[in-house]
């Protein structure tokens, strides 16, 4: 029996499964405007789908485009446990982690390959 993922043809989509790592990312409108907070398995992927439109809701309302922070894990159930703890932070605790590492709020998508947001 032939192996999906030994198919030459099927080599990506084993590329692809590994390059998935859960994280955690907060999203911000503009420095110091509306933040969201989420998790997923596939940032670039997650951040396309916010700035094309493909997911309606909080961000799309709200304009919160630029990835301000992220934060890798080495699973799934440690990404859910930091957001569900940084939705409960303060404001000020979340702006303070935010300028900890990025104090400009640089659109940190840009490094990862995305292009930059256009002014709104």
């Amino acid at each position: 029996m032939l192996n999906l993922f030994q198919h030459p043809l099927c080599r990506n989509l084993s590329v692809m499964r590994q390059e998935r790592q859960p994280c955690v990312y907060i999203l911000a409108s503009q420095p110091h405007g509306t933040l969201d907070i989420g998790v997923t398995s596939d940032l670039v992927g997650r951040l396309w789908q916010h700035r094309n439109g493909t997911i309606e809701g909080f961000t799309s309302r709200h304009n919160v485009l630029r990835l301000v922070r992220y934060e890798l894990f080495g699973d799934m159930e440690g990404a859910i446990l930091r957001e569900k703890q940084l939705k409960r932070w303060h404001r000020p605790w979340k702006i303070s982690l935010i300028e900890s590492e990025n104090p400009d709020w640089h659109d940190l998508a840009v490094g990862l390959g995305l292009p930059p947001i256009g002014l709104r």
